[in-house]
């Protein structure tokens, strides 16, 4: 007969046995646990599996505020519903050294993403859009072109900006703007044409600063010392630059254009500086929500504006679009003529004229036909 220390002895070698069996297990499983999620990551940051944006199913939208500690986006997360556990996700970010590589802006992650690949993508490079703005575009154009290409913004609070530059005064040209009651989007003229790389959920602020950094850039100095040589403000110039940039498509003949508004407003007598730019009043049109006219109808001649160069003479309170370098240059260095009158010949082109009487033969032949 077995004595019982020898059944206890035998229960003893039977239980280690079985703990070690079960913790051999558990390390297999484990470190396999362990080898199987490297590897998967090891695939995910490759590239295979890290391709994650707003046409990805299933994805959900992060945006990482500037600034924002690990405990705060983990908060973001779990309100969203990627993560289940904030505190674990703050645990493992610090454990697996992502705390501080977070970047702020637009992200996209899925659900189904462990914690290390959620990690990952947030301290990638947030997703942007890149939106080319032609030259001549007026701020409304700009505001859909913005949205056109996904980038979302207060619509009210970009206006509010626009019309209120107080905020950027540490640019020096904007110091120069003349802000009045008549004057239609302050800003309007300097949100310089070209290509912009924006985050999806870019800040009014950055927005608009985006565009002055690089209008900051554009203004040359020459710019400034001929504007000074020909006695107009800045402000003056790109508002003429604006209504050039709208009269003609066609960079040879930007200068002639300008040479025939600067003659007008050579002129002493009030009813001769009418500048009577169709392109003010298609601005005019635009700003109703009307389409443009290749020909000014009596009531858009009659519209009454402070913008209407046909009733009220020289330059209209401010720009009426964004121009680009070249009808900067136009109107600062128009060419010498003595034209007083253009118009479209229905080609692209424009035909010019020194009289009133060659200007009515220009308007039988290319208008009224």
């Amino acid at each position: 007969m077995i004595s019982r220390k020898a059944v206890g002895f035998l229960l003893f070698v039977v239980f280690v046995a079985v703990a070690l069996v079960a913790a051999s297990i558990g390390v297999y499983l484990g470190y396999s646990y362990v080898i199987a999620q490297n590897k998967r990551f090891e695939t995910f940051t490759s590239g295979t599996g890290s391709q994650v944006g707003p046409e990805t199913p299933d994805a959900v939208m992060v945006v990482v505020p500037s600034g924002a500690d690990t405990k705060e986006i983990a908060a973001v997360l779990a309100e969203k519903k990627v993560i289940g556990n904030a505190f674990l996700f703050t645990l493992l970010s610090k454990v697996n050294g992502f705390d501080g590589q977070y970047k702020a802006g637009t992200h996209f992650v899925t659900a189904a993403m462990t914690y290390d690949e959620v990690m990952y993508m947030l301290s990638q490079k947030p997703k942007s859009v890149r939106v080319t703005f032609p030259e001549g575009l007026s701020y409304k154009e700009i505001k859909k072109k913005l949205t056109d290409a996904g980038v979302y913004f207060d619509e009210a609070k970009l206006d509010a900006m626009v019309d209120n530059p107080s905020m950027f005064l540490d640019y020096d040209f904007v110091q120069g703007i003349g802000v009045t009651e008549d004057r239609q989007w302050t800003l309007q003229g300097y949100l310089f044409p070209d290509t912009y790389d924006f985050d999806m959920n870019a800040d009014e602020e950055t927005i608009l600063r985006t565009f002055l950094d690089n209008t900051e850039k554009k203004i040359l100095p020459e710019f400034l010392a001929r504007a000074k040589v020909i006695g107009l403000s800045l402000d003056e110039v790109i508002t003429l630059a604006s209504i050039v940039q709208n009269e003609t498509a066609v960079l040879s003949e930007m200068g002639t254009v300008a040479s025939v508004f600067w003659n007008r407003l050579k002129f002493k007598d009030p009813n001769a500086r009418l500048l009577q730019s169709c392109a003010v009043l298609n601005y005019l049109r635009a700003e109703q929500g009307l389409s443009r006219r290749i020909v000014a109808t009596e009531a858009d001649i009659a519209f009454p504006s402070p913008y209407n160069t046909y009733q009220n003479p020289g330059l209209p309170p401010g720009p009426i679009c964004n121009p680009g370098s070249d009808a900067i240059r136009a109107a600062l260095w128009p060419d010498k003529t003595k034209y007083l009158y253009f118009v479209a010949k229905g080609d692209g082109t424009t035909v010019f004229a020194e009289t009133w009487a060659e200007h009515q033969k220009n308007v039988a032949k290319y208008v009224n036909k």
